[in-house]
């Protein structure tokens, strides 16, 4: 979309970047504004690999809802900035079980209303207003409570967002409030940027960010501070790792799969 022609939602600005559009750039999408796309090419300035990185990411989803799918999970929360892509999460669940429910959870409007205009004809899928940092009122949302059981076990995706939130913001309080909400059985999904094998780097792209989205508290973070957001929960095989090595088809070197610095994992709660 061009700045001129997209439609302005209420509480979007042109000259306000958007954590939903600067990752949709980065996966090749439409949906972003200059502001955006400026922020992004000063990462990729960096780091051209962070566009193959997004498609590693996009990969890694489809794997792991899946696998979730073929483990009998039926009920799917996405939550963080969203934008459509050509395989969301209801489509890959809903093509192996089309009983599957999902429900896209953002606070970013450009992001609420791509996803209720995508879903509108899908009635066991929905869209809601909500943040990470408030779990509670998530399922207190009214599309929430009609399409997902609170019964019956929930995969939660966290893709790509957790790493824009500051600590003292509470973040890692607010997935642990998050992981007790859930029905025993559950599941948490993490991707996170971490800089263990670019120290070089971390600095200058968190500058980016915190400059960007006025979080001048943001601080990059390795695995071990990826690993805390699990706490409380059991790592599922293989663990957290490089996203790459998430039950790939075929395996990934180690060598080859730290390019993408990105972890992965997916906790279960008791």
């Amino acid at each position: 979309m061009s700045d001129a022609t997209q439609p302005r939602s209420p509480g979007v600005s042109a000259s306000t970047p958007s954590v939903a559009r600067i990752n949709n750039y980065f996966a090749g999408g439409k949906d972003n504004f200059a502001v955006d796309r400026e922020i992004a090419e000063k990462v990729l300035a960096l780091a051209p690999e962070a566009k193959a990185m997004g498609e590693h990411v996009q990969e890694f989803r489809q794997r792991v809802v899946a696998h979730m799918v073929e483990a009998g999970v039926r009920q799917f929360l996405q939550i963080g900035a969203w934008l459509p892509t050509q395989r969301n999460v209801h489509q890959i669940a809903q093509e192996i079980a089309p009983e599957s429910r999902a429900v896209y959870v953002s606070d970013d409007p450009v992001a609420l209303n791509h996803a209720r205009a995508l879903l509108a004809t899908n009635n066991r899928t929905g869209a809601a207003e909500g943040t990470i940092l408030q779990p509670a009122k998530i399922f207190e949302h009214p599309v929430v409570r009609q399409l997902i059981d609170p019964s019956q076990p929930v995969m939660v995706l966290l893709i790509g967002m957790l790493q824009y939130i500051p600590d003292d913001f509470g973040v890692y309080e607010a997935v642990a409030e998050l992981r007790d909400l859930l029905p025993g059985g559950s599941y948490v999904t993490i991707t996170h940027t971490v800089f263990d094998t670019r120290p070089d780097i971390a600095e200058a792209i968190a500058d980016i960010y915190r400059a960007a989205l006025n979080r001048p508290t943001g601080k990059p973070r390795t695995m071990a501070d990826v690993r805390r957001f699990f706490d409380g929960m059991k790592l599922i095989e293989p663990g957290l790792v490089y996203v790459r090595q998430w039950r790939p088809e075929t395996p990934v070197p180690d060598a080859e799969a730290v390019k993408t610095w990105i972890a992965a994992g997916v906790g279960r709660t008791s």
